[in-house]
């Protein structure tokens, strides 16, 4: 998989790369248990500096996309997908706090969609 960082971009090189692992992931380009690229190699590769690539696996592990397996280098979890894992819970807690408030379902709707900047 061929990872790319646009030096003028407003978005820090870590987040690019974050952004286009989960990306790759979410595409079956990468399935789990395929090995990531170590950070050395990738950051030499890129031409950044070793903490910026560090910070993105970090956070992908945080997000369990990849996994750390020591010396033994970082993989595409087995997890699949944990961040849409992560939004249907979240969608499950707003869903039923709507209801606890007694908001109806099409207004709850509204008020996501407003959130997510989707507008009809």
């Amino acid at each position: 998989m061929m990872l790319l960082v646009d030096p003028l971009s407003a978005t820090p090189p870590y987040e690019q790369l974050r952004v286009q692992v989960f990306a790759a992931v979410r595409s079956g380009d990468l399935a789990p248990g395929d090995k990531v690229t170590t950070v050395r190699r990738l950051a030499e590769n890129l031409g950044l500096a070793a903490n910026m690539v560090a910070r993105a696996y970090r956070e992908l592990e945080r997000d369990e996309v990849i996994e750390t397996r020591g010396r033994n280098g970082s993989f595409i979890a087995a997890s699949g997908n944990a961040a849409q894992q992560q939004v249907q819970v979240a969608a499950a807690t707003f869903a039923g706090k709507a209801r606890q408030l007694g908001v109806e379902p099409e207004e709850a709707l509204a008020f996501a969609r407003a959130a997510l900047g989707i507008r009809l």
